[in-house]
């Protein structure tokens, strides 16, 4: 058994007030993305290996992709899946106690192909998923937030805290992403006082783990399935950013516990601290495990239009290890995780 399956088995006895979910819904968007992937295994290994009793409903809209990473699932009682854009209006699934909204563009080819697509998905249909959760009953809503709506540092700290504020040249296609994850985290606060709706927002640092896509192109998933091919790590700066990254059931964890656990109207960022790290190191760790190299390489304009320019966006996770979390799987045993991972696919 894998670290992974491990973790998964672990996390679903973390002591969390599981009672709250009894009997209810819980709808998750971006359901086959690398987190939302993780956090319906947790759910579903609650229910089918502990007997809980909830409903999991698991939007998407690539059906083919879901019935593959789903397939033990697909037939399972309780568990539904829907393929939707969720920019459009919810389909009707019934009253939903939880909504989890994961879906999002979140690597650097995405933000320039589909640029308005990352914008959308952070407004759009956050404002979709908010009106369904108004008229459907909803006790929480739990919006996935990300270290990039801190802005550059501003050189006066080291890591961010819940209530930093950085600067964004909105006026660049990279800005979408965080403008709108910033807009999506109004738009909670917005249904918080206008209609009394529960919500908490996870922000999360840089997430790797083995339920990443093989079309994900931010730096660590590119190095990571270079690494398991036995091929040079190549980096396209100088690899002097220093960034948080979290392995993604630590980072599935941290969900649960701002969701269960969190004040409402709370943001709580989720980061390993033990697993701040500058690209070039987590480059050269990768090179180590596939006994290769280091090389360099400028990016391709496209590629370059989607990338981060912060040179230090690390999380402060002091109020989310204050609710009872703490990370498990740090930077070199993740690593070798995901490059095992990788290698059993293919």
């Amino acid at each position: 058994m894998g670290i992974y399956e491990q973790e998964i088995k672990r996390i679903c006895r973390e002591p969390l007030p599981w009672e709250q979910l009894e009997g209810r819904t819980i709808l998750i968007s971006g359901a086959t993305g690398g987190i939302g992937k993780c956090l319906t295994d947790l759910f579903m290994y609650r229910k089918m290996e502990m007997g809980q009793k909830f409903r999991i409903v698991a939007l998407s809209r690539r059906k083919a992709v879901a019935r593959e990473r789903f397939a033990d699932y697909w037939k399972e009682e309780g568990f539904q899946y829907m393929s939707c854009d969720i920019n459009q209006k919810i389909p009707e699934c019934g009253e939903t106690g939880y909504i989890i909204h994961a879906a999002s563009n979140t690597h650097p080819l995405q933000y320039a192909r589909d640029p308005v697509g990352t914008i959308t998905a952070n407004v759009l249909g956050t404002r979709e998923l908010l009106e369904y959760g108004v008229s459907h009953g909803i006790k929480r809503f739990c919006f996935l937030s990300s270290v990039e709506i801190y802005g550059e540092n501003r050189g006066d700290v080291r890591s961010f805290d819940e209530s930093y504020l950085g600067y964004i040249d909105c006026n660049t296609v990279r800005a979408g992403y965080p403008e709108s994850k910033r807009l999506g985290e109004a738009l909670c606060n917005a249904y918080g006082q206008a209609y009394g709706v529960g919500f908490v927002i996870p922000r999360l640092s840089r997430i790797y783990g083995p339920t990443s896509l093989p079309d994900d192109s931010k730096a660590a998933a590119q190095f990571i399935r270079r690494a398991a091919e036995g091929r040079d790590i190549v980096l396209k700066s100088e690899g002097r950013q220093e960034y948080s990254y979290t392995f993604v059931t630590d980072a599935a964890m941290g969900v649960l516990y701002t969701m269960l656990r969190g004040a409402s109207g709370k943001a709580y960022n989720i980061a390993d601290a033990a697993s701040d790290v500058k690209l070039g190191e987590m480059a050269e760790e990768l090179a180590g495990l596939a006994g290769t190299k280091v090389v360099y390489e400028l990016p391709e304009e496209e590629e370059r239009r989607g990338y981060s320019m912060h040179q230090r966006s690390l999380l402060d996770a002091s109020a989310l290890r204050a609710l009872g979390w703490t990370a498990h799987v740090h930077l070199a045993e993740g690593l070798k995780c995901c490059v095992e991972a990788v290698k059993n696919n293919v």
